[in-house]
């Protein structure tokens, strides 16, 4: 993050969460002539249409207060995505009991990808509940082994 988009999200991510949201990211660009001010923001269940509504009107008038950005931009306040990387203990948490993707650097019972429920995790492992065929099946991974994480859409 630029010195902006940081202090953007220092000052903004308490009052987001105060409204039950957590911020995830940042991004202040510039495209064509226009600036846009990103904020992504998640919850336990997902961000809805209205929250992100009712975010943008709390922390667009915060954002006036304390003049962080300089000149015009455009606010959006949005969702980070369903499949989004999973990048912290606290992502983590709000996907326990939801799906998950886990991609491993090398094959665990012969497997190297996982898509299911996340069960469980620690400092060193996250336990997973998958379907083989027609039966479940639970797996825990050492967290070094893992290449990729992320939340996960189950149909």
């Amino acid at each position: 993050m630029n010195h902006t988009e940081q202090k953007v999200f220092d000052n903004a991510a308490p009052v987001l969460e105060a409204l039950d949201y957590k911020l995830i990211e940042v991004q202040y660009v510039k495209e064509g002539k226009d600036s846009f001010l990103r904020l992504y923001l998640d919850k336990k269940g997902g961000i809805t249409l209205e929250d992100c509504a009712a975010a943008s009107e709390v922390i667009s008038e915060k954002l006036d207060e304390w003049d962080i950005v300089k000149g015009a931009y455009f606010l959006d306040v949005s969702s980070p995505g369903a499949e989004r990387p999973i990048k912290n203990d606290d992502d983590l948490e709000m996907t326990l009991d939801s799906g998950i993707y886990v991609k491993t650097y090398q094959h665990i019972n012969g497997e190297k990808e996982w898509t299911g429920i996340l069960k469980s995790y620690d400092q060193d492992t996250v336990t997973v509940e998958y379907k083989d065929k027609a039966r479940k099946k639970t797996v825990t991974i050492d967290r070094e082994k893992i290449a990729t994480l992320r939340k996960a859409v189950l149909i």
